[in-house]
């Protein structure tokens, strides 16, 4: 895929992205090449379909938003909440009552999903978490020059975070079963994990460990969205907070 493509496609699901945004996007392959040539982060396979098998794939849990919880895509673009953030150290900064939406991309590896996510939401702030500390070079360095001001990232593991976020997205980090517990108590929002595969069995085995009610994982195909073979087998899990269902 190259970027023209990917430009349509970003043109046509998110109308409202600025030429600026834009740019960032298109940055994205040369740093990631250059990075790539440095510190391992990516296969070359995938490398090669950097656009789609990065970009894309990271733009799946926007467009998975945007066309199933349009209420809460519009608070990620505002930036804003009329409810206090997950983040109470910066409602100062927005005025009472208003807080910035706050994202941690657990296991981020070189930036995935959260660098192309923290682009498309430029008023979200976003906390990009790895235990491998040449992965969060990569990531840091890159949300460096792309001029990311909304992107913080830590070498840590996730049981050490002290914080609580909105949102938690992470892509295909580990199965639900042992990510659930990571995470538990740290989103007030969701959850939204990019895995891909027949994802029953781990659902159901997420479910009953976690004693979720019936049909509380929602499973979106990316293909419904984008034609692309690569696409295939891929999927938006959407796991909401206990006390969030409200906006379900």
């Amino acid at each position: 895929m190259t970027f023209s493509e990917l430009q349509n496609i970003i043109k046509a699901d998110f109308p409202e992205i600025s030429q600026e945004q834009l740019s960032q996007f298109e940055a994205m392959e040369a740093l990631y090449k250059d990075w790539n040539s440095k510190i391992n982060v990516i296969s070359r396979k995938d490398i090669d379909s950097f656009y789609e098998h990065h970009v894309l794939h990271s733009l799946a849990i926007a467009a998975y938003l945007r066309y199933n919880l349009p209420s809460e895509y519009d608070l990620l673009s505002a930036g804003k909440s009329n409810q206090p953030s997950a983040r109470p150290d910066q409602n100062a900064e927005l005025g009472a009552g208003q807080g910035t939406l706050s994202v941690l991309d657990l296991g981020t590896g070189g930036g995935f999903p959260g660098i192309p996510l923290a682009i498309l939401f430029p008023h979200a702030h976003f906390t990009l978490c790895d235990s491998i500390g040449k992965k969060t070079k990569v990531a840091s360095e890159v949300a460096k020059s792309l001029g990311l001001h909304n992107v913080k990232v830590v070498n840590a593991r996730a049981e050490t975070l002290q914080e609580t976020f909105d949102w938690v997205v992470s892509r295909a980090v580990t199965s639900l079963e042992n990510f659930l517990p990571w995470v538990k108590g740290k989103y007030t929002r969701g959850i939204l994990y990019l895995k891909g595969g027949d994802l029953a069995e781990e659902i159901s085995r997420a479910m009953q460990t976690q004693h979720f009610p019936a049909g509380f994982i929602r499973v979106w195909k990316i293909s419904d969205w984008i034609d692309n073979p690569f696409f295939e087998t891929k999927m938006v899990l959407h796991i909401p907070a206990l006390k969030a269902k409200n906006y379900l």
